[in-house]
């Protein structure tokens, strides 16, 4: 009987074991990324054993010096060429308990919950440390020594402020990070706001990982989503069975979790989010006192979106309608991948054809229809692949 590979510890023989069961394409630059991941596994399986001697004992090995930390890895590349993929891959064979992987804006909004707690902390005499910063660093390494970020993105000018300290804290305890990002580190918070302020956490981050360029030939995700339904109508359980496969395709099945969007001091709820897509009711974004600079903060926030249960618009829901004609708007301005399930099509949703209302919905409908095209979704992926 012949031997099953063991590809326990290695993504490269992971990859080469799905290429020749026909689950994937063999992919030359893929597999040259799995390589460097690999390395960063071996270097964690030998980074265990020196952990568990004592605290001096690197006192007494050859040359008496600290061994080396393990260097991190940096991936960017456009977006379907398989970094969640190879990023998932990685994590499950990390050789430690302390791991976390999360996408990158959920990792910092955890980050400032733990700086707002310790300030409270302080503010009630619980602590002297008036600092937040290497309190909060140390609790993170407590419980991740290996931080994996999926799409490492900063554009909030609060987040690029911290980075740099907390990452210095993170990276002197000896934290090791490895990253996605459709964007090299040369361009994180590029045109941002002070962004010299935040050019030493570059610099940083540089001295502690590789960066590596993912450029494989083939956009496997516009593939994959390419035949997705992105209009559901009527309404009912065929529709809503379509929708969550559909979800979970295009958030290769993450589990997602609330989250939320902040303008101005207040909380955009969001039912559900996996990194840059967010899924949404119709109540949930025109139900309530949004308007259209609520729903520019979203889609700056996420790139694709699902907005589901879009009822018929009658004379009784006018504020709705402005509100659904709005969010169509936006989200088209902004080339934002919409995914609708409504209890009709885009012309037989307004009931009734009256006032400007009937006029703005025009293009409404015309939008709607566009949104659907191959060419939208190409100008969806060439606004988003950076």
């Amino acid at each position: 009987m012949e031997a099953i590979p063991d590809y326990t510890h290695s993504v490269v023989e992971e990859l080469k074991a799905l290429a020749a069961a026909g689950t994937l394409t063999a992919d030359k630059a893929q597999l040259e990324v799995a390589a460097k991941l690999d390395r960063v596994l071996a270097d964690l399986r030998e980074a265990r054993p020196a952990k568990k001697k004592s605290a001096l004992g690197w006192l007494f090995a050859k040359g008496g010096s600290r061994p080396a930390p393990t260097r991190g890895l940096y991936v960017h590349g456009s977006v379907g060429r398989g970094k969640t993929m190879l990023m998932e891959m990685f994590f499950k064979k990390a050789a430690t308990d302390k791991k976390r992987r999360a996408h990158f804006h959920e990792f910092m909004a955890d980050v400032h919950s733990r700086v707002h707690e310790h300030r409270l902390k302080l503010k009630r005499g619980e602590t002297r440390e008036a600092d937040p910063i290497p309190p909060v660093a140390a609790a993170l390494f407590a419980e991740a020594e290996l931080l994996c970020f999926d799409e490492f993105s900063v554009t909030d000018i609060t987040d690029a402020m911290i980075l740099a300290r907390l990452f210095t804290e993170l990276f002197a305890l000896g934290c090791v990070l490895v990253a996605t990002s459709n964007v090299e580190p040369d361009n994180l918070y590029r045109d941002g706001l002070n962004r010299g302020l935040f050019l030493p956490f570059i610099a940083m981050l540089r001295r502690h990982v590789d960066v590596v360029t993912l450029d494989s030939p083939t956009d496997y995700r516009m593939m994959k989503l390419a035949n997705l339904p992105v209009y559901l109508t009527p309404l009912g359980p065929h529709a809503d069975a379509l929708m969550e496969a559909t979800w979970h395709q295009v958030t290769d099945g993450e589990k997602s979790a609330p989250s939320e969007v902040l303008r101005l001091g207040r909380a955009i709820h969001v039912p559900a989010a996996v990194g840059h897509v967010a899924r949404f009711e119709f109540a949930d974004l025109c139900e309530r006192p949004l308007g259209a600079a609520d729903y520019l903060a979203i889609a700056e926030r996420y790139n694709s979106m699902f907005v589901e249960h879009v009822p018929l618009l009658g004379p009784d829901k006018r504020n709705e309608t402005k509100r659904f004609i709005n969010l169509v708007d936006t989200l088209y301005d902004n080339a934002v991948r919409l995914y609708v399930s409504a209890a009709a099509a885009p012309d037989a949703l307004l009931t009734e054809r009256r006032g400007t209302e009937g006029f703005e919905f025009d293009r409404t409908i015309s939008r709607l229809y566009e949104m659907r095209s191959a060419d939208y979704a190409d100008l969806h992926q060439r606004r988003h692949e950076n």
